[in-house]
């Protein structure tokens, strides 16, 4: 149950009808963006453009730096194998048209005494694929099974293989070199092979080396793109602060200029028209308080008068009816000066309060019994419901009080005529009191709830009035570090609720 709800129950048959949670989404409506998910900012969207077109760059930058270095690193091996094969199956092809028993002892001479035993592995394959000598001994009398041999063979031509060694799972490069008789028939094949280990630790090292200068290059434009930003976002924030207190009417106000650029540009037409605004904020309100002031002279007049002729008996008829219209509209502008020099006040740093300690009851109760003729010239019904329990006396000045409550309940029966029907009610919470105005009239319209306590608006109401009463009992209010609430009551209507602290 709400306030409004605690304060004046509904009557039978008005409950209002459950509402959709403000999270909810309605058919065709957007719901709000959450204020912490910052994602839509210029400085985010700035970051994740520029930091993240750099990092994919950099990412494939490394990417084909690792690729190319690793063919190369490919390629220079598969040379150097292909040159060595080459140079031995030439040297061999001499003993190949000798005696097998010459061929088979230099071979297994030149596998004992291969001087790079350490990186290489030779092998010397017969034409069945098996393998007879072995610089390692540990590979003789196996079988290959590798495309490089049988394609040697076929061939006639140098062949290459790459995979993985079928014994030890590593990854290896090898080269197969046909070794061929005078009249060109193969005899046989002698094989180099590789491991690939130490270049692939080669091309990762490289990789990562190239991986770290990358990331460095990344931070750098992240670092730089993160200042140059805030260079454009944070004077942008400060305009905005400075429009938005313009825009509440805190004119005058003017905010640094940083940088001599388009944004320094628009910090100095911010600031004058700032500037502007408040000289004809002055003006407007100088011209206020100077007509207000030679208006009441006048009205004091006419309606000292009004009250003279009022008593003499020799006007009657229509000429008393005009007396009495005359003296009402002469009070009616009355009124209106005094809530406008009241603005005056407020606009140039006048208005003041005269704290005391205020029996908020009683100068509710007050107010009521000053308007209880007018409610009952209306036909308006009031309806007092009192607080149950004794509410303690409040800081404040009960004239400005007074003020407040006597123009909600003025706007109540203006606005609220139609509902024949006012409720107020007067309570207390642990750190407030309050007191809740209630008509029955049409209400507010929703667009223009949230601007009512503005100074000069009207909204769409065709009552007269200059528009500034609620903005002085908003005031007020504030000043005694209160809160004037106003909203549409369920059922039809208006609730004003002042909330005023219970300490100061």
């Amino acid at each position: 149950m709400s306030f409004l709800d605690r304060v004046f129950p509904p009557p039978a048959g008005m409950e209002p009808k459950k509402t959709e949670s403000s999270n909810e989404k309605k058919p065709g409506q957007k719901l709000p963006r959450l204020k912490g998910i910052h994602f839509h900012s210029i400085r985010t969207r700035g970051m994740a453009v520029s930091t993240g077109l750099v990092l994919v760059l950099v990412v494939l930058a490394v990417f084909a730096y690792a690729v190319s270095l690793r063919a190369y690193y490919y390629s220079a091996a598969r040379a150097s194998l292909q040159a060595k094969a080459e140079t031995a199956s030439a040297f061999f092809t001499e003993y190949i048209n000798r005696t097998y028993a010459e061929y088979y002892q230099s071979a297994y001479n030149y596998a004992d005494n291969f001087e790079d035993k350490n990186r290489l592995e030779l092998q010397f394959v017969d034409t069945s694929g098996h393998i007879e000598i072995s610089s390692t001994g540990i590979t003789a009398g196996t079988i290959p099974g590798s495309d490089d041999v049988h394609s040697a063979l076929s061939s006639g031509r140098i062949s290459f293989w790459q995979g993985r060694h079928s014994s030890t799972g590593e990854r290896v490069m090898a080269v197969s070199a046909p070794l061929s008789a005078s009249d060109g028939t193969v005899v046989g094949v002698m094989r180099y092979i590789t491991s690939l280990k130490l270049i692939n630790r080669a091309v990762s090292k490289s990789g990562l080396m190239a991986g770290g200068l990358g990331l460095l290059v990344v931070l750098v434009v992240f670092f730089f793109n993160w200042f140059f930003l805030r260079t454009i976002t944070v004077p942008i924030a400060s305009l905005t602060a400075l429009s938005r207190r313009i825009a509440e009417g805190s004119y005058g106000t003017h905010v640094e200029k940083e940088y001599d650029d388009e944004i320094g540009e628009l910090t100095d037409v911010i600031n004058d028209m700032s500037q502007k605004l408040s000289k004809a904020e002055r003006i407007q309100t100088e011209f206020i308080s100077s007509v207000s002031h030679e208006l009441r002279t006048p009205l004091t007049a006419i309606t000292g008068w009004s009250e003279t002729l009022a008593y003499d008996d020799a006007i009657q008829g229509d000429s008393r009816r005009g007396i009495e219209i005359i003296s009402r509209e002469a009070a009616r502008l009355t009124k209106m000066v005094e809530e406008l020099l009241e603005f005056t006040r407020i606009q140039d740093g006048r208005f003041t309060l005269h704290v005391s300690t205020v029996d908020f009851p009683a100068l509710v109760e007050d107010c009521l019994f000053t308007y209880n003729e007018l409610f009952r010239k209306e036909g308006i019904d009031v309806t007092y419901l009192p607080c149950s329990e004794d509410i303690p006396e409040i800081p404040g000045d009960p004239e400005r009080l007074s003020q407040v409550v006597l123009n909600v309940l003025d706007n109540a029966c203006k606005y609220g005529r139609s509902g024949r029907k006012i409720d107020v009610s007067v309570g207390m919470d642990e750190t407030s009191v309050y007191c809740a105005i209630r008509d029955y009239g049409p209400g507010i319209p929703p667009d223009e709830l949230p601007q009512v306590k503005k100074k000069f608006f009207k909204g769409s109401s065709k009552e007269r009035g200059n528009g500034i009463g609620l903005a002085v009992c908003e005031e007020i209010v504030t000043r005694h570090n209160g809160v004037l609430d106003i909203v549409n009551a369920p059922g039809g209507g208006v609730c004003v609720t002042i909330n005023l602290p219970r300490k100061a």
